[in-house]
């Protein structure tokens, strides 16, 4: 409880910030955003005239600000200009998408990182180790779109054991959802989970040589029971921010891949909301991929406290 009073001015004030930085994204655009929302040729003015007071740009801009955050508040992001719809409403529809994509690519990734990390620290130094890690810098080297058309070739195009493209909701089919989305999180994960090994592995060499790890060996306590019982939990902080992070960044690491795929999700909506010049949408996506960045690093101290007790106490 401590803990929560002292971050909580913190949280709120990160997030008026944000939400701030947010608003002036079409506010400080160069030119009238009523025009540049409508396009420059063939628009009357009316129409911009009509537009503009829609958008309140007529009024100041601290006005606009508040009255902006207050809808922003209850759920109310704007509608959008070319497709009428709202920008909440749009959001919610792909956002399962984007969740699922990310999660599993989390957990793929976490599922190969951690084993593959303990290996690496507990043999640091040996053939396994170096093997281990140059696997995992040549994973990093690889940028996410290409990883994901590497996939397509080998699995989809070659191999055909997976679609290239397409969504089938889970509700719809649970095998074909995740057959469909099993390439797309495998392209997100293959580079998370070089950083997750990597970042584990530093620690965990660290959390090794403590003395309460030497008198658990000198007990004969097996290496394994050391590894994931003594050495993994205090060894898991940088790991848990970094995927904190990815919890809260998944929407827009998945803008490329989500367009390459043809997956109707959040990242997919932001680019061509983008290419389509829609500044309100646009606008909505991006508080809600910065309010979801500082949410979850907030929770992510919380989780500190769960892995090492001395972090609470300290609170």
């Amino acid at each position: 409880m401590k803990m929560l009073l002292r971050k909580l001015p913190w949280l709120i004030g990160t997030l008026l910030a944000v939400s701030f930085f947010t608003f002036m994204l079409v506010s400080l655009l160069p030119g009238d955003p009523a025009v540049l929302i409508l396009g420059a040729g063939g628009v009357s003015p009316e129409a911009v005239a009509a537009l503009r007071l829609e958008l309140g740009l007529d009024r100041p801009l601290l006005i606009r600000y508040f009255d902006w955050l207050g809808s922003a508040l209850t759920g109310d992001l704007g509608r959008s200009p070319m497709t009428g719809q709202l920008v909440m409403d749009a959001i919610l529809a792909r956002l399962p998408v984007t969740i699922q994509l990310g999660l599993m690519a989390i957990v793929i990734a976490l599922a190969f990182a951690i084993p593959l990390a303990m290996l690496s620290a507990y043999f640091a130094g040996s053939r396994l180790d170096r093997t281990i890690s140059g696997v995992g810098f040549a994973l990093m080297s690889v940028p996410g779109f290409m990883m994901a058309i590497f996939l397509i070739l080998i699995f989809a195009v070659n191999l055909g054991w997976f679609p290239a493209t397409g969504w089938i909701p889970f509700s719809v089919s649970p095998g074909a959802n995740l057959k469909n989305a099993l390439l797309p999180a495998l392209s997100l994960a293959m580079i998370e989970l070089a950083l997750y090994m990597r970042l584990l592995r530093t620690d965990l060499i660290d959390t090794l040589q403590q003395d309460y790890i030497t008198l658990a060996r000198a007990k004969g306590m097996p290496s394994w029971r050391i590894l994931t019982r003594h050495a993994l939990k205090p060894s898991s902080f940088s790991l848990l921010t970094v995927v904190g992070l990815q919890l809260g960044g998944v929407i827009s690491g998945a803008i490329i891949v989500e367009e390459i795929f043809a997956l109707p999700g959040v990242g997919r909506l932001l680019y061509q909301s983008i290419l389509q010049r829609d500044l309100l949408m646009v606008q909505g996506i991006v508080l809600f991929i910065a309010t979801a960045y500082v949410l979850v690093n907030f929770l992510v101290d919380f989780c500190y406290s769960l892995l090492d007790p001395r972090v609470r106490y300290s609170d």
